[in-house]
């Protein structure tokens, strides 16, 4: 089946905005969320940089019982798939008991969690670790804590592919759709800001160590040095076309038109990063060309090789330009969340008519991209959203304006 496969809600926790409005508004101001780390001392480590979630309490939104079952980030998704819930105009416990499935994406689980057990269990011994550590560190308990609070008993899943994550889950929900569901919810939170978690990021020798919030992470510029890490991320509710006009769903936000995804040659192989590939298998999919595309949001690596790599599949897809930007330069990188808050900024693109900027960037004209710097206005119907995970992931989605 090729069903269309549309968005009809969207739930946002980002380190520049609580909430879908509030995140946009700061996201087409340029309001960055990049700040010193707070939620732990992080002077003892190189990087000290992140786009922490200010402001967000989780008692006032969760039942006091959740708490201590649930990581930070288990949290955070609870909260935004909520919000992606009403935003759809969809109440839990109305729909058939097997028509609405879970996929999201997980980089690195309740780390925050697991830290504080390991911790009981070498300083107090084993009985003081907690039952709820048997799940609460999990890849799938995003999923597991979403579906039972809202009664979601639908194929349900979670994706494990690093920054590329969140796409893979997306295109995951749209063939269960395909299949018959008739919606489902997907995206992804993440969050490992904890003395463990920072260790294991450090670990993979990307993260800025720059201590200026506003030239730490610039991607495509000569000055790149690394990127900095966030947390929080955004779920989406992707529900079969049909259906949604059927139960007269406030918002249809676009349609996800498009999916590729290929992994890269292991380095020293001599064989070609594998982008540009994704790319045109999702523009296939969609059957689309590249003059139809208007922005690509990129993966932005702010890795001078992986830069170059990007930008030159950019360049062999679009070789007669297109608008490229990066809005994640104002939250960090949200590993598995950093991809679906990628989709809710392009679908609003489609929306208002207005590509967000790339903060702080002066881009080096020998990537020839077309970065937008600044608010742009333009005539969005169609956008690319790219993302990359370690060791080779590479993912593309499609998302154009509703049918």
């Amino acid at each position: 089946m090729t069903t269309p496969v549309v968005v009809t809600g969207m739930g946002v926790t980002a380190p520049n905005g609580l909430g879908t409005a509030e995140y946009w508004a700061a996201t087409v101001a340029g309001r960055s969320g990049i700040g010193p780390v707070t939620r732990f001392d992080a002077a003892g480590y190189p990087a000290t940089l992140a786009g922490e979630v200010r402001g967000f309490e989780a008692r006032e939104h969760l039942p006091g019982r959740l708490l201590p079952q649930t990581d930070h980030m288990t949290r955070m998704a609870l909260v935004a798939a909520d919000w992606a819930l009403a935003d759809a105009g969809i109440t839990p416990g109305t729909l058939p008991e097997f028509a609405t499935g879970v996929v999201t994406a997980s980089s690195a689980g309740g780390f925050e969690f697991g830290q504080r057990e390991l911790q009981n269990l070498w300083s107090k011994g084993g009985e003081h670790v907690s039952a709820y550590q048997s799940f609460a560190w999990f890849y799938a308990v995003n999923t597991g804590q979403i579906s039972i609070r809202n009664g979601l008993r639908g194929p349900s899943g979670v994706l494990v592919t690093d920054q590329a994550g969140g796409l893979d889950a997306v295109a995951q929900a749209r063939r269960q759709i395909r299949k018959g569901t008739t919606a489902m919810v997907s995206g992804g939170v993440d969050s490992s800001l904890c003395p463990w978690g920072w260790v294991a990021q450090q670990a993979g020798g990307r993260l800025s160590e720059g201590d200026d919030p506003d030239r730490a992470y610039l991607p495509f510029d000569r000055r790149a040095g690394g990127y900095v890490a966030g947390e929080g991320g955004a779920i989406l509710i992707l529900e079969d076309a049909e259906a949604a006009h059927a139960r007269g769903a406030a918002h249809c936000y676009g349609e996800i038109a498009g999916y590729g995804a290929t992994f890269d040659p292991r380095p020293g192989s001599g064989r070609p990063p594998q982008l540009r590939r994704a790319i045109e298998l999702a523009l296939a999919d969609a059957g689309l060309t590249p003059d139809d595309v208007d922005v690509v949001f990129a993966d932005a690596a702010a890795d001078p090789d992986r830069d170059a790599a990007e930008a030159a599949a950019i360049a062999a897809v679009f070789p007669h330009g297109v608008p490229v930007t990066a809005p994640k330069t104002m939250t960090g990188r949200l590993y598995s969340g950093g991809a679906p808050l990628d989709l809710v900024a392009a679908l609003l693109c489609l929306r208002d008519g207005v590509i967000p900027p790339t903060i702080n960037v002066d881009a080096d004209p020998l990537y020839g991209l077309d970065l937008v710097t600044t608010a742009r206005a333009a005539r969005v119907r169609t956008a690319l959203v790219l993302a990359r995970g370690h060791h080779g992931f590479n993912s593309a989605v499609v998302v154009r304006a509703a049918p």
